[in-house]
């Protein structure tokens, strides 16, 4: 029996768990673009792809809705694929295993994908009925959001015609956006000369998991402990105790994700082994009482391993060290145009060796006032350079200025208030969406962003809530046929 069929609303749902078999990683999109394509011709739709590997489907108006205008409902096709280190999965394979959970619908051990894949399941879901009313649809998929929204900046003029453009990708229901923050990656490569390990020097794996990690915009002023910091203030402290010598240190992954989860492989003196454990020890009975209420959960481990083939060379290693200790991590300022809303932040998302005698560590920033965002870029620019590194920033991509006269908004707000009997709460959002670019090639676009309750988004924490997915389709319904 499919797990999600039982519930309301429907169709919504039973599409959502079809996508959840389709794998989705971005930049590898081919299966799920395949399965757009597919049931566009199940259901007799008009489809096209553009160069990029966007799609859209079109679905006439019903009748008596000619003269609306034409919607553009719009989401993206990939997911975040993080999962715990002790799960065994392959997100290029495997099918997500969705369980629900005292009315939340969960992943096991995996990112969830109802980031974007329940916006995705209601474009579907209204491209595939009968019985709602509407004008012309367009339904727009785009390509790697999470990972540099290459759709985005690849969408070509004249691909849409609608001027009215709905997205399905925000994680907060009852609130309705009208903006985002711009961002941009910055990433920092150290070259280091390999070393033998020294005599008489026995290897330890250590590492710190457990924590809640979370969206690098919507969770980054809760405080979550970041593992890439939590594990490097460990390794700078004990460096001034210790002789030791760095083998590896794996962080974190996704730029647009907190991390959850360090390792590192540290060769120390066999005389000095116990002395490293217990100092490892004592910091984490501290760093828990630190993390009580924000990261109940965090764990430290420590275990022999064998010996590396090879360490960093000491210079290198104790640029590296203090280079993440001094990089910016967390809120940067709060908006003064909306109370309670982070203006500027910065994540230190990851620290790998990718290859031989290279690290790379990527951070991303993000803003809705564009001269702090670069301000911010660098900053992070900086510490890294003057520890020796080469530094790069990636493209970036705009924020979107909210429109207080936008009529869609008013739409958006009056179908809210009539359904439900409250005011949504209508803000921008720290969170980086793809309208700002979209905004680039169709100046002309009235847009707004909602969608249900998303918890634990970019970790195999998220979670969908039900109840607030029938207000969300509910409440698309009412807006696609309201109109004017």
């Amino acid at each position: 029996m499919k797990k999600l069929s039982l519930i309301s609303p429907q169709p919504l749902f039973s599409y959502f768990e079809a996508i959840s078999k389709v794998p989705r990683p971005s930049k590898k999109e081919e299966k799920i673009r395949q399965f757009l394509l597919d049931f566009a011709v199940q259901n007799r739709l008009e489809a096209k792809t553009d160069s990029v590997g966007n799609v859209l489907i079109v679905k006439p108006a019903t009748k008596g809705m000619e003269n609306v205008p034409t919607v553009i409902l719009q989401t993206h096709m990939d997911m975040v694929c993080e999962k715990n280190s002790d799960v065994d999965f392959d997100f290029d394979t495997d099918s997500i295993e969705l369980r629900i959970e005292e009315g939340w619908i969960k992943a096991t051990g995996t990112t969830l994908g109802a980031d974007c894949g329940i916006g995705m399941a209601a474009q579907l879901a209204v491209l595939s009925s009968s019985k709602l009313k509407h004008g012309a649809i367009e339904c727009f998929f785009t390509v790697d959001e999470e990972s540099g929204m290459s759709g985005a900046f690849g969408i070509e003029s004249g691909f849409l015609s609608g001027n009215i453009l709905l997205n399905l990708d925000s994680e907060d229901e009852g609130e309705i956006f009208i903006g985002c923050a711009g961002g941009v990656d910055t990433l920092a490569t150290f070259s280091y000369t390999r070393k033998k390990v020294p005599a008489g020097f026995v290897a330890v794996k250590i590492g710190v998991t457990g924590l809640l990690g979370g969206h690098s915009g919507d969770d980054i002023d809760k405080n979550r402990g970041n593992a890439n910091k939590i594990l490097n203030r460990f390794l700078l402290g004990i460096s001034l105790k210790h002789e030791i010598k760095i083998a590896v240190f794996d962080g974190g992954n996704l730029r647009n994700a907190i991390a959850r989860e360090a390792f590192a492989v540290v060769a120390v003196h066999e005389s000095e082994k116990d002395s490293f454990i217990d100092e490892l020890e004592n910091y984490s009975v501290q760093t828990k009482s630190d993390f009580l209420f924000a990261e109940p959960e965090i764990r430290f481990f420590v275990e022999e391993v064998s010996a590396p083939d090879f360490v960093m060379d000491c210079n290198t290693q104790q640029k590296l060290i203090r280079a993440i200790c001094a990089c910016p991590h967390g809120v940067m300022g709060m908006s003064k145009r909306i109370e309670g809303m982070v203006e500027t932040s910065t994540n230190l998302a990851s620290v790998k060796f990718i290859d031989e005698n290279k690290i790379l560590i990527t951070t991303s920033q993000r803003s809705d006032v564009e001269g702090r965002k670069k301000s911010v870029a660098k900053m992070v620019e900086s510490v890294f350079e003057l520890a020796g590194a080469e530094v790069v920033h990636s493209d970036g991509y705009p924020g979107w200025t909210p429109n207080p006269n936008s009529e869609i908004v008013k739409t958006t707000v009056d179908s809210y208030k009539k359904l439900f009997g409250v005011t949504p709460v209508v803000r921008s959002i720290h969170a980086g969406l793809e309208c700002g670019l979209f905004l680039e090639k169709y100046p002309n676009l009235d847009m707004v962003s909602f969608g249900p309750t998303i918890l634990g988004a970019h970790s195999p924490n998220e979670r969908l809530n039900i109840e607030s997915t029938d207000k969300f389709w509910i409440h698309l319904i009412d807006i696609l046929e309201n109109i004017k």
